[in-house]
């Protein structure tokens, strides 16, 4: 169930700049496909989005297709390139895939994306809560609730013994300290992804964390 939304400025409720006719279809959308692509790490090659409930009905109409696409391009909201992301999707070579499902879910505006590169995949499921506003309810079928607005490192890393110490000493040794932290796995000694909610904000350590053994993608969000 998603949580409570807390409006901490006037902008959350007009609304943000965006591209598009909805803050929820359109805003949202864009949001939630430009973090599941930054927390995959690199543009992928095939791309199935599982669109529910209000989603699933006004996709086209409502601008909710070209905007997930979007931000998988990693483009922000008011991005003018948002009406020819298909297009431009298309002429990078990335098949897309838009599945309308006609299954219930906590919240009408739910996309289920499905990412893949060569071996690697992953699947993400985010919601648009209003006024842009989003919530990354599911990764690789793990249940979470983040809602993007907490500064809040995620890591994707082979399971190996130390992973989470270097991670959390890494943290430490900058006066970083973690809120809540959550480690999920696919099966032991496989692909685990690490979530750490902080009280600092501290863009800048997302690199060393990328560039730790064994880790394939690390990602910073606020």
């Amino acid at each position: 169930m998603a949580k409570e939304l807390r409006f901490t400025s006037v902008f959350d409720i007009i609304g943000p700049v965006m591209v598009g006719p909805s803050s929820s279809h359109t805003a949202g959308a864009a949001r939630i496909g430009k973090v599941v692509r930054e927390i995959f790490g690199e543009e992928p090659t095939r791309v199935d989005i599982y669109l529910y409930e209000s989603f699933a009905k006004t996709y086209r109409g409502h601008g909710t297709d070209v905007a997930l696409v979007g931000g998988l391009l990693g483009m922000a909201p008011d991005d003018a390139r948002l009406a020819d992301s298909l297009k431009i999707a298309h002429e990078r070579g990335i098949k897309v895939t838009f599945v309308p499902k006609s299954d219930k879910v906590d919240h009408p505006n739910t996309a289920k994306i499905a990412l893949q590169k060569g071996a690697r995949s992953m699947t993400v499921t985010g919601v648009s809560i209003g006024g842009g506003n989003i919530q990354i309810s599911e990764i690789n079928g793990f249940k979470l609730s983040l809602s993007m607005g907490t500064p809040t490192f995620i890591t994707v890393h082979q399971d190996v013994p130390g992973m989470i110490a270097r991670a959390t000493d890494l943290l430490s040794e900058n006066n970083v300290n973690i809120g809540t932290m959550t480690v999920t796995r696919e099966a032991k000694g496989e692909k685990a992804i690490m979530i750490m909610e902080v009280d600092e904000r501290r863009p800048d350590l997302v690199e060393k964390l990328k560039a730790m053994p064994n880790v394939d993608n690390a990602a910073y969000f606020e």
